[in-house]
């Protein structure tokens, strides 16, 4: 988009603080990954150990610096993730004992909206030590709860809450018609 879109205006906020109220209604503490200097303001932050490496390197660093066993991790640029459908996917991931808990839905995992235990940070920084940047060949290292598509529309979940926004076109369209996160 040629700018940080964590900073980009949703609701009367930005993206970023949107995100973490999302996250803020359903984990006890709420932790920003990036630039501590850029992102302070927002709340608390953990850079990176792997600087420039991905979204692989932000999960890393999140569960590395986490003392809790269940991590939700969630993507500033979803704005259409609802807190009924947060409040879905950190209790499945409380009922399974899989390492990871990921929504997959329009034929792709949604990895930065999923529950992470913490033991996956060996497993993301064994990746980035060998180089590997790429997050879902990771999930077939691990046991996996998948959350289909099937699924998500049983529980009432339209597979549009993922719908992230990746250009100025996309916002634009998204501010035009805001969808409800149920179907």
């Amino acid at each position: 988009m040629g700018r940080d879109k964590a900073f980009l205006p949703w609701e009367d906020e930005t993206l970023l603080s949107h995100a973490c109220k999302l996250a803020g209604a359903v984990a006890a503490e709420v932790r920003i990954v990036g630039d501590a200097k850029k992102f302070a303001g927002f709340g608390s932050v953990v850079e990176d150990v792997y600087r420039d490496r991905g979204p692989l390197a932000g999960i890393h660093a999140a569960l590395t610096n986490s003392a809790t066993e269940l991590n939700l991790l969630l993507a500033g640029d979803l704005p259409f993730i609802s807190t009924e459908f947060l409040q879905y996917l950190v209790a499945q991931a409380r009922e399974s004992s899989a390492v990871v808990t990921v929504p997959q839905a329009n034929e792709r995992w949604q990895p930065l909206c999923a529950v992470y235990r913490r033991e996956f940070a060996a497993v993301a920084d064994h990746a980035l030590r060998d180089g590997n940047n790429k997050i879902d060949p990771l999930f077939a290292k691990v046991t996996t709860r998948v959350i289909d598509e099937t699924e998500l529309a049983r529980a009432g979940f339209s597979h549009r809450l993922f719908r992230n926004l990746n250009t100025p076109g996309d916002l634009e369209q998204a501010k035009r018609g805001i969808e409800s996160p149920r179907t």
